[in-house]
């Protein structure tokens, strides 16, 4: 099936989140959603076309979704997903891959901390259990509504020291 709109991915359908380190916009951006357009149009399993549809977010987030009702994804169309980003990380001279990094709002600004940058934060009360953090480990189109939430009520709050929102 030829590549579906983001919005009309069931909420049970698969999901990948993928975070560039910085902002990408402009010719830059529209590389990467070329290629990535181009991927799952033709993305199969098992000789299987998938379902499926990607969504660019704040200049930072690629979302990757499959309806697997009519096909599943296999441990091979993964990695071709995977192979083809790891090439485009390489064209366009940003990571993609990485799943280490903590991403946050610090007001309207994203910002991206690796996790003791993070830890050092919140021990220092510059992020707290109220603080937006971006939950990338979502695994389904529905839970996007988590996507984006108070750190104390994500994985964040267990890994994390992190106070109760203070009067800043």
């Amino acid at each position: 099936m030829p590549q579906v709109e983001f919005a009309a991915l069931p909420a049970h359908a698969r999901l990948w989140v993928f975070a560039a380190e910085s902002p990408l916009t402009g010719a830059p951006a529209d590389e990467l959603l070329s290629h990535v357009d181009a991927f799952v149009r033709s993305w199969k399993a098992h000789g299987a076309p998938l379902t499926a549809a990607r969504d660019w977010r704040y200049d930072r987030f690629l979302l990757i979704g499959v309806d697997e009702r009519a096909a599943g994804v296999s441990g091979c169309s993964v990695d071709a997903l995977t192979h083809t980003l790891r090439e485009l990380q390489g064209t366009l001279g940003m990571n993609l891959l990485e799943t280490a990094p903590v991403f946050y709002r610090d007001g309207d600004t994203i910002r991206r901390a690796n996790r003791s940058e993070f830890k050092a934060r919140a021990d220092r009360g510059e992020v707290d259990a109220s603080t937006v953090v971006f939950d990338n480990t979502v695994e389904t189109v529905g839970a996007l509504l988590r996507w984006e939430t108070p750190a104390g009520a994500s994985w964040h709050a267990k890994a994390f020291p992190l106070k109760r929102a203070a009067t800043r």
